[in-house]
């Protein structure tokens, strides 16, 4: 059975098929691939030679002035012509099954908890916001590093101003958690809702 300490003293029993899987790298890192794509804007943009202001008219005629043929100002062989084959706004998203994502929710999830890495704590202290509090709340955990991750619920969000100021610190909502954001947090730390609401995501 998984488990994982409170800090300040306990230690809080884990749901077992939430924090308990053994790690998946292939979706893991398929997973990670399709939030961090769905992050990207895709605006990017490039002018082809029909977009760029000009050239209508042909430079010179065709024969006889002893120069190389052209028929626009604006060929991508010319200073201040078109791009060829420049980024142009796209989407970057591709589709993860629903089974996969949480699987890969999961194998996050699981290997915190092996790890260690992972840790509750109690938020009703930070109620009124302390950055003082939250920054020796972590010194005390022996396993925290940085970067560190903090769960909360949508009710718990005024526990947010006391660890958005640490830094290398992050805070999410427990609903809006993904698996890049597990990934890439050395440890996390999230409240007893925030737990609860993660092991319903991930066994949904």
């Amino acid at each position: 059975m998984a488990d994982a300490p409170i800090l300040g003293g306990g230690t809080a029993t884990l749901d077992d098929a939430a924090f308990g899987a053994s790690f998946h790298g292939p979706l893991v890192h398929e997973s990670v691939r399709a939030e961090l794509n769905a992050r990207r804007q895709g605006t990017h943009s490039t002018k082809t030679r029909g977009k760029v202001r000009g050239g209508g008219a042909k430079p010179w005629r065709q024969k006889g002035t002893g120069r190389a043929r052209a028929g626009s100002s604006r060929s991508p062989v010319w200073v201040g012509g078109g791009t060829v084959f420049g980024p142009q706004p796209r989407s970057y998203t591709f589709k993860v099954n629903r089974k996969e994502k949480r699987a890969a929710l999961r194998s996050a999830l699981s290997l915190h908890a092996e790890r260690g890495s992972l840790a509750l704590f109690d938020p009703a202290p930070f109620a009124t916001p302390s950055t003082k509090g939250a920054a020796q709340l972590l010194q005390g955990w022996d396993a925290a590093h940085a970067p560190t991750l903090v769960v909360l619920t949508e009710a718990e969000a005024p526990v947010a101003y006391s660890f958005r100021n640490l830094d290398r610190v992050s805070v999410l909502p427990a609903d809006g958690v993904g698996v890049a954001d597990l990934v890439g947090a050395a440890c996390v730390l999230a409240s007893q809702a925030a737990v609860d609401e993660l092991t319903r995501r991930a066994n949904a």
